[in-house]
C-alpha cells in the first residue's frame, strides 16, 4: 500500500489549527480540491459522515468518514469511495507554534494517484498552516 507523510508548522497554537481541522464544513477553506461539503447528521461520540464535492465536479459526491480525537489532537478522514485515509496530527511546539503532520494511505488500486495526492496535501498543509496563523493573528492570540 503506497503511503506518505508530510508536515508543516503554523504560527498558531494548537487550538486555532484544531478549529479548522476537526470541522469538515471548514475543509473547503484550506483543503485543496474540495469545493463544497455537506455534513450528515450523526450520533455524538460516533464517527461522523460527510460528503464533499471536488472542485470542478459538482455532480461527483465523495462520501467520507470523519473520526476526531481532541485529546490525541488527531483527525482521520477516510474516503468511502477510493479508500484513501488521511491521519492529521497536531503537535504543540515549545515556541507556541503547531506542527501539523499528515499520514496518507493509498490502496494499491489507487496507486496512480500518489503524485497528485502528494501535491494536494502539500498545498493543503500550507493553506491550513497559513489560515490558522491568520486566525490567531486576528484574534490576538
Amino acid at each position: 500500500m503506497p503511503r506518505f507523510e508530510d508536515s508543516a508548522v503554523s504560527n498558531a497554537q494548537v487550538e486555532e489549527v484544531w478549529k479548522l481541522l476537526y470541522d469538515p464544513a471548514r475543509f473547503p477553506e484550506w483543503w485543496a480540491g474540495i469545493e463544497t461539503v455537506e455534513p450528515e447528521p450523526g450520533d455524538e461520540g460516533h464517527a461522523a459522515r460527510f460528503t464533499y464535492y471536488p472542485s470542478g465536479y459538482p455532480d461527483y459526491p465523495m462520501p467520507q468518514l470523519l473520526e476526531t480525537s481532541r485529546d490525541n489532537r488527531r483527525v482521520v478522514v477516510s474516503c468511502l469511495v477510493s479508500d484513501l485515509h488521511f491521519r492529521w496530527l497536531l503537535e504543540p511546539l515549545a515556541s507556541g507554534d503547531t506542527r501539523i503532520r499528515v499520514e496518507v494511505d493509498i490502496p494499491p488500486e489507487e496507486a496512480h494517484r500518489l503524485a497528485t495526492q502528494k501535491t494536494v496535501i502539500r498545498q493543503s498543509l500550507a493553506q491550513l498552516a497559513a489560515l490558522a496563523a491568520e486566525a490567531a493573528s486576528d484574534s490576538g492570540a
